[in-house]
């Protein structure tokens, strides 16, 4: 009765997720306008971003453009990289701390020069406003090093560029020592003549996220406008472009583990837009109010810019200590954001005690099965004596086998008499499912979890059991297609749910019978392909459930046989 009813849990909470994913945003905070609202409220006026589109038909690899522009290098215990002088763009980053794959050497590579193959940048700038024409400094233009060279933290770089028109462009560029880049503009107006200038800052990136998407997870646009938070896939802004105006929050552009994010000075209204066009995808805010420009005075414009590894407790302090509205949802903890979170730092606090996620994930699971010892153990000792009545169900069949009402109340009266409830092997497959599918959401999107090992051949809890029962584990030295990927992990878990389904209540129609000694082939073929921790987590509460429902069956007696 349990295998049956873990099975209908399972399908019923998969569909009710895809139906979520798929027809609603989570989570969704009350909207600040509606899209009519927001259209009108554009000034048709506003300053631009003005976009250069040009195409590269001949792209130069990433290392010929760092190679032949000129740069300033950056670092800290985090990431490396360089700032190009041209353009003054942040285009160039290396994690210090994360490797492509669990098995190579290399780095992660995440952000790239302009016209490489998977160009990412970020750049800042000013748009100018009025009638005036003033000449501003462009992707193109060539900014000059002020002092120091070399970017690291407590040791800012300024870059300065003259346009031999009386205005001086300043850039003052702080590393903290993760994540976050500090850049303020400034203007200094050495002629006679006033000017408007809005402040405005840009990610820019050509492709998509390599991998496969699933719903599980968002990678793409977002951001946080007003008491709104707007998630936007890149396929959704090629047929429509995405804008709205807020006077506080932040946007940026999210990968499963990366994130690139801008955060516009406080208290200053802003246009912000996810544009896409000719494979490049630009998430912008231009600061709507015009900051004047009089002569012999300067202005200033300072911009939050994060190049991140999407680490928790850093998302966390950015969010606290620089007060952004709801920064921790970069890292997409779902729907069930408000179980998932803390449930990350309960595993994460055993793991700091043992060292080993995997060790972490056991005991979570231990204590789970304690926690709700009393409910289960109530579940359990009705099953058993569902188990032990069977005989006396079978024999009441048969014998009102052509009156239904009065099997119906002699089935009752068994029930009452032996207080039983047929019902209650459904408790702890309610229970278990919100942990089965926030340890599933942690190990999916939660990057503390990639590339943590657990013993023997589990290196990497957040992939699936890399071993297939097709090659005898490893044993005969061929590599089996995906679909043939059955470890032993699933394979464990699938016995023991065999052995869970013989402490269970044999259905008493034969066909049923048979069917449900298939569900444990069927759910080990579906589980698979999960998270090697998620199967990990399920084939032990397996185990502990067997322990119990084995104990508390030596021990059950009933009044009928």
């Amino acid at each position: 009765m349990e295998t049956r009813n873990v099975l209908l849990a399972i399908i019923l909470s998969t569909i009710v997720l895809v139906i979520w994913a798929t027809f609603f945003e989570a989570p969704i905070i009350e909207p600040q306008a509606t899209e009519k609202e927001m259209s009108e409220s554009q000034n048709a006026s506003s300053p631009t971003i003005e976009e250069s589109d040009k195409e590269i038909k001949n792209e130069i690899t990433r290392n010929d453009v760092i190679n032949n522009t000129n740069r300033i290098k950056v670092e800290n215990e985090n990431i490396k990289g360089s700032i190009s002088l041209e353009g003054a763009v942040i285009d160039d980053i290396t994690f210090k701390n994360y490797k492509e794959t669990l098995d190579g050497e290399s780095k992660v590579v995440f952000l790239n020069p302009k016209n490489s193959s998977k160009e990412y940048f970020i750049e800042t700038g000013w748009a100018s406003g009025g009638n005036e024409k003033i000449k501003l400094p462009l992707s193109n233009t060539v900014w000059k090093v002020k002092g120091n060279n070399r970017l690291r933290p407590n040791n800012p770089v300024t870059l300065e560029w003259d346009n031999e028109e009386g205005l001086i462009f300043t850039k003052k560029i702080d590393l903290d020592d993760k994540f976050l880049f500090k850049i303020t503009q400034s203007i200094k107006n050495n002629s006679n003549k006033s000017f408007q200038f809005y402040p405005y800052a840009q990610i820019t990136r050509k492709g998509k996220p390599e991998g496969r998407q699933i719903y599980i997870l968002h990678e793409g646009f977002l951001g946080v406008f007003g008491e709104e938070l707007k998630e936007e896939n890149f396929d959704d802004i090629e047929k429509e472009k995405f804008t709205i105006n807020s006077s506080k929050g932040w946007l940026g552009i999210t990968d499963k583990y990366w994130l690139t994010a801008i955060v516009p000075e406080k208290g200053k209204e802003f246009k912000a837009e996810f544009v896409a066009k000719n494979d490049k995808y630009r998430a912008n805010y231009i600061i709507k109010e015009a900051k004047i420009l009089n002569p012999g005075n300067s202005i200033d414009n300072n911009i939050n810019t994060f190049v991140a590894a999407k680490e928790v407790s850093v998302i966390d302090n950015y969010a606290e200590q620089l007060d952004i509205d709801r920064f921790d949802l970069t890292i997409d903890w779902g729907w069930f954001y408000f179980f998932t979170k803390p449930l990350f730092f309960i595993i994460d606090y055993f793991f700091r005690l043992t060292g080993n996620f995997g060790v972490a994930i056991v005991i979570i699971t231990a204590l789970v099965r304690l926690i709700f010892f009393p409910l289960a153990n109530y579940s359990f000792k009705s099953m058993a004596k569902m188990k032990i009545l069977q005989p006396e169900m079978i024999r009441l069949k048969e014998l009102h086998k052509d009156d239904k009402t009065k099997l119906q109340q002699e089935m009752m009266a068994l029930y009452k008499r032996e207080k039983v409830n047929p019902i209650s092997g459904c408790l702890p497959v309610l229970i278990q499912i919100p942990f089965f599918f926030a340890i599933y959401k942690m190990l999916y999107v939660t990057l503390e979890m990639r590339h943590q090992p657990f013993f023997g051949w589990i290196k990497d809890l957040s992939e699936r059991d890399p071993t297939s029962i097709f090659n005898l584990f490893g044993l005969i030295p061929w590599d089996p297609p995906t679909f043939l990927m059955i470890g032993a992990w699933p394979i464990l878990m699938g016995l023991s749910m065999y052995v869970q389904q013989k402490l269970n209540p044999t259905p008493p129609d034969p066909i049923q019978a048979k069917i449900f000694m298939f569900f444990p082939l069927f759910l080990t073929i579906i589980l698979a392909p999960f998270p090697s921790g998620l199967v990990v987590y399920w084939t032990i509460n397996n185990i502990l459930t067997i322990a119990q429902q084995w104990v508390i069956m030596r021990g059950t007696k009933v009044k009928t046989v």
